[in-house]
């Protein structure tokens, strides 16, 4: 039986070329995590899903994609698994707060995306994006 967590949002890179980004992506990575986890929270986002909670793998490749990919809810440990993939030659030479902003970028339209999918209350998520992207 896996081990409970309280994780409501877990972000993962996956390196798909052999460009690297920068070291502290780690350290960017987790802050975006906290920061979006609570407003999924403080906004309800998981009311009625039929999930627990939602795992972003960042894809480390060669073009930004407004829309995550997929796959079937993991009945074991009770995530819905995206991925989506960011273009690593814009990331390479980022600052933390640039790599922040990408981070969060990437993984609000993937909340957003999923939202209108399960029919969540994903508004905060949508609205956080849109003073990005406009």
């Amino acid at each position: 039986m896996p081990k409970k967590h309280n994780r409501k949002l877990g972000i993962l890179g996956a390196a798909m070329t052999t460009a690297r980004i920068p070291g502290f992506s780690l350290q960017v990575m987790t802050a975006v995590r906290d920061d979006l986890e609570a407003v999924m929270i403080d906004s309800g986002y998981l009311n009625g899903a039929p999930f627990e909670w939602v795992t972003i793998s960042l894809r480390y490749g060669l073009k930004n994609e407004d829309e995550p990919h997929y796959e079937r809810i993991n009945k074991e440990y009770g995530d819905l698994p995206l991925a989506i993939e960011l273009d690593t030659n814009e990331l390479r030479s980022c600052d933390r707060g640039e790599l922040a902003k990408a981070f969060e970028i990437a993984a609000l339209k993937a909340l957003v995306h999923a939202g209108r999918k399960f029919n969540l209350e994903y508004a905060a998520l949508e609205s956080r994006l849109k003073a990005y992207v406009g």
